[in-house]
């Protein structure tokens, strides 16, 4: 077992939500061994997308390179065995896998809903013709323009806080944050959750993964106590429909599955980057099949789309 002189090692982000995360891991840590807290320590890792100079320049996310901008660095570390496990938000986990690596836990998962963000207005509906709308996300912005082709969407990155004082500074009339990184920071800022019906959510939006060396028997057996079967349940299912349909970084997608029971269902939309398509779909089945149920949902929607969708 860790101890205060040998402490187990979690690998984060450095951003206060990234920092939140590695916390409530850690706590979970010590609930389910009755670990003292210096036996596990927090190790901050600077990523890719921590870069002050892509955050401060507004690049969109696609020119930089989405996959991995966020989990390389802590990866990197995890495989040289400086840190034990790596906290992950996992809407940034790229389906494909670092050899030697696996997803050993997840937590329960949190609000999956984006949050309406304005200092002026209440709803989204409430935005005027032209109103600037700040995201980064490929998925809302082609979102909002299918949805509300009247609004004007402008970049906008950074971390919560970032994002906040970009707002404030008038660069835009609204942003979106994710509920969950809201809810886990403790920050009443939105003017409230965007219904899933009017904006379906990322891949695995609202869920924490922890991530270790495959073969570190000890470690699993750590982290088996914090293993949240149901919201691994759901992820089985989006990340395999997002692993089929995932041709291109630069293609807006989104999924949620939700369970009832031993039933789950899975919801997806796929869109064109100018919003100018989109198509959605559903598909119920046994939770036991959740990764099945992804694969054949994204076949579906592949072919409603037609063929060179997802390139083009």
């Amino acid at each position: 077992m860790p101890t205060p002189a040998h402490p187990f090692r979690i690998g984060t982000r450095g951003s206060p939500l990234a920092l939140a995360q590695a916390h409530e891991t850690r706590a979970r840590l010590m609930a389910a061994h009755g670990l003292a807290e210096d036996a596990i320590a927090i190790v901050v890792i600077k990523t890719t997308g921590d870069d002050r100079s892509l955050i401060d320049a507004d690049r969109p996310l696609k020119e930089i390179g989405n996959k991995g901008l966020f989990t390389k660095e802590i990866e990197e570390a995890l495989i040289a065995g400086r840190v034990d496990i790596a906290v992950h938000s996992m809407k940034d986990v790229p389906t494909a896998r670092q050899p030697g690596l696996a997803l050993m836990a997840y937590l329960p998962r949190e609000d999956v809903r984006d949050a309406f963000v304005s200092p002026r207005y209440e709803t989204l509906a409430d935005l005027p013709s032209g109103a600037r709308v700040g995201t980064s996300s490929l998925r809302r912005k082609a979102q909002l323009l299918h949805r509300f082709p009247h609004l004007t969407v402008v970049e906008f990155r950074g971390n919560v806080q970032t994002r906040m004082a970009k707002l404030l500074a008038e660069m835009a009339d609204a942003t979106f944050l994710a509920m969950a990184g809201l809810n886990r920071l403790g920050m009443d800022v939105a003017r409230g959750p965007v219904d899933v019906a009017d904006m379906l959510p990322a891949v695995a939006q609202g869920a924490i993964g922890i991530e270790a060396r495959a073969d570190d028997a000890a470690t699993a057996a750590l982290l088996a106590p914090l293993n949240h079967a149901p919201t691994e349940t759901r992820l089985k299912a989006e990340r395999s429909l997002l692993q089929r349909l995932d041709g291109s970084c630069q293609t807006p997608i989104a999924a949620l599955a939700t369970l009832d029971g031993g039933r789950l269902t899975l919801t997806a939309e796929i869109l064109k980057p100018d919003g100018s398509q989109a198509f959605k779909d559903a598909l119920t089945g046994a939770a036991a099949d959740a990764e099945t149920i992804g694969i054949t949902l994204a076949e579906t929607l592949l072919t409603r789309a037609g063929p060179g969708f997802l390139q083009a």
